[in-house]
């Protein structure tokens, strides 16, 4: 995909499959946002092809499929339940349909005393709560959400968090572009990870902890640290607790034991994959904040 002389995303494969909640993650300028856009028609790609249910997407498929773009798109003049009401009816509810649904999702989401305020003088938070209820209210099989919890506090990320997943209890297969590491482990069944417009990993969440990631200790104790050891490095030390990251050929046993000898009174010693923020941050650095559902193949 190429804009002008600039090429954006350059040999970049991958699938969704029916039924997965699938992670799309890069840095800020990878070219996610892009493929996207390329993927649905709104951009016409320069190369390769990009397919929804196998075919070009094209806008007959809208009844099936629920975008939530990063630049939100609400008619802020308006009421909120007149605005929700209107996107219902353009999905195909009856007028009666659409107001049952938006009261009840309203309800949810703690805005029913919002209902007759105008979209203009909600917070963006609750702004963003309305963009998403538009996007899910005609039960999409396919939901793609472009940075979905941006701005949300932890209560408000975690109620939609659960709204995210009772549409994948519901069928609905969820793209979801994010930067939130923490929520890609806990609903993320594959993830690719562009940088510079190519897929710098791409499979399971296990998969690239297994190739990037390593082993981590998190250790409690009293006494002094040792500063140095050939088989592991500290990357984070804070009073009482520090986080050790082992080298591949470490024994566990063996770390614990030459902690132990060394003086040190160890309250906890756990191991676990190093973290997909962890992991984030090693890829890009401190430049950031079969039955196919979709697929995208760019050359």
């Amino acid at each position: 995909m190429t804009f002008g002389r600039t090429t954006v995303i350059e040999h970049l494969s991958f699938d969704v499959m029916r039924g997965e909640t699938f992670g799309f993650i890069g840095s800020n300028g990878s070219g996610k946002t892009t493929t996207i856009r390329a993927l649905l028609g709104i951009y016409q790609p320069t190369g390769g092809t990009l397919l929804v249910n196998g075919h070009v997407f094209t806008p007959q498929q809208g009844s099936t499929l629920g975008y939530l773009p990063e630049e939100r798109g609400l008619y802020k003049k308006e009421k909120v339940l007149d605005v929700m009401v209107y996107f219902g009816r353009l999905k195909g509810l009856t007028p009666k349909e659409a107001k049952t649904w938006s009261m009840d999702y309203l309800e949810r989401v703690d805005l029913t005393d919002k209902a007759g305020t105008r979209v203009d003088k909600l917070s963006g938070g609750q702004q963003q709560k309305i963009q998403l209820g538009v996007t899910i209210m005609n039960t999409p099989d396919l939901l793609i959400l472009d940075e979905p919890t941006k701005g949300f506090d932890p209560v408000n990320r975690r109620l939609l968090m659960g709204i995210i997943e009772d549409q994948k209890k519901a069928g609905a297969t969820v793209l979801m572009v994010t930067h939130q590491m923490e929520e890609v482990e806990r609903l993320c069944d594959r993830v690719i990870m562009l940088k510079d417009g190519r897929a710098e990993a791409y499979g399971t969440i296990s998969e690239i902890q297994d190739r990037f990631g390593g082993r981590t200790v998190r250790l409690r104790y009293a006494g002094q640290l040792p500063a140095t050891s050939l088989d592991w490095e500290a990357t984070l030390v804070d009073r009482n607790y520090a986080e050790l990251s082992l080298n591949n050929d470490a024994d566990e046993a063996a770390v614990l034991r030459d902690l132990v000898e060394a003086g040190i009174a160890v309250s906890s010693f756990t191991t676990t994959k190093k973290s997909m923020d962890e992991i984030f941050v090693t890829i890009y650095g401190d430049h950031d904040e079969p039955s196919e559902t979709a697929q995208a193949v760019a050359n």
